[in-house]
């Protein structure tokens, strides 16, 4: 069973334009079972959707009937926030955060409620509703527990994924992965290099240059130009990953992309 609830606090996106992303509640609100107050704390995610916000704002600065926006909508399958509904909603007004739509679904159709509300974009903490989502062509990631600052929405790709061959996604995946890419470059073009909201990151850990570059060809293929590279060539990922604070990682759903 898929519930959906409209925030009539929050003017809708445009269907057609917006960039739909889809977070697990549980990873913007943090709740204690003894908790009685009306308002939950703010997890891991909680600087992801002010940092969507942030960019929302400044395209709006820029344009204000900008249409290319980030829609966000918070996904719910614990059965202790669901019925707490109430309380999800009054903390999502209560921070401020501009989220379209509450969805409150079992853990077993929380896929249902990603196609029903065509999300594009899939976080959540949870190891396996990610890999799950990107099974059912739900471009899919893991949020690190490491909180990112919220002033700059900070995407990272794996270079590694981008060129991986053989092992591409179905064609729904690949073409979901496709819109995404073309609908973020879009997103980054209306910014200029200095002072953006929005910044795209390209790593690769194995193989030298010439992996890195085809990498970057690859995502330039897509739409997206990227603002930093860092090329690792064999040494462990996790050191600069701490130090980029990015928001999120999409390392699935992207090899075949030039096919």
């Amino acid at each position: 069973m898929v519930s959906t609830i409209q925030n009539t606090d929050v003017k809708q996106k445009d269907a057609d334009c917006a960039v739909v992303v889809a977070v697990t509640a549980r990873a913007v609100f943090e709740s204690g079972v003894d908790d009685d107050d009306d308002v939950y704390g703010a997890g891991v995610a909680f600087p992801l959707l002010q940092a969507l916000q942030r960019v929302n704002e400044r395209l709006l600065e820029e344009n204000p009937a900008e249409s290319l926006l980030f829609d966000v909508i918070l996904i719910t399958t614990d059965s202790q926030q669901q019925q707490q509904s109430s309380r999800i909603i009054s903390s999502t007004r209560h921070y401020g955060l501009e989220v379209s739509r509450f969805c409150f679904s079992s853990e077993e159709d929380f896929i249902e409620s990603l196609l029903k509300n065509k999300v594009q974009l899939f976080l959540s903490t949870n190891r396996n509703e990610a890999p799950q989502a990107s099974q059912k062509g739900v471009l899919s990631a893991l949020l690190d527990q490491q909180v990112a600052p919220s002033e700059q929405l900070r995407v990272m790709f794996c270079g590694d994924a981008v060129i991986r061959s053989n092992t591409g996604p179905v064609p729904a995946s690949r073409e979901a992965s496709q819109s995404f890419l073309a609908q973020l470059g879009e997103m980054r073009r209306r910014f200029s290099m200095l002072n953006s909201p929005l910044s795209i990151v390209l790593v690769t850990s194995s193989g030298g240059r010439e992996s890195c570059c085809c990498a970057l060809r690859t995502l330039r293929s897509c739409g997206v130009n990227v603002d930093e590279v860092y090329c690792l060539a064999g040494a462990p990922r996790s050191p600069i990953l701490s130090v980029l604070q990015s928001h999120f990682l999409l390392n699935d759903g992207f090899s075949g992309l030039e096919e």
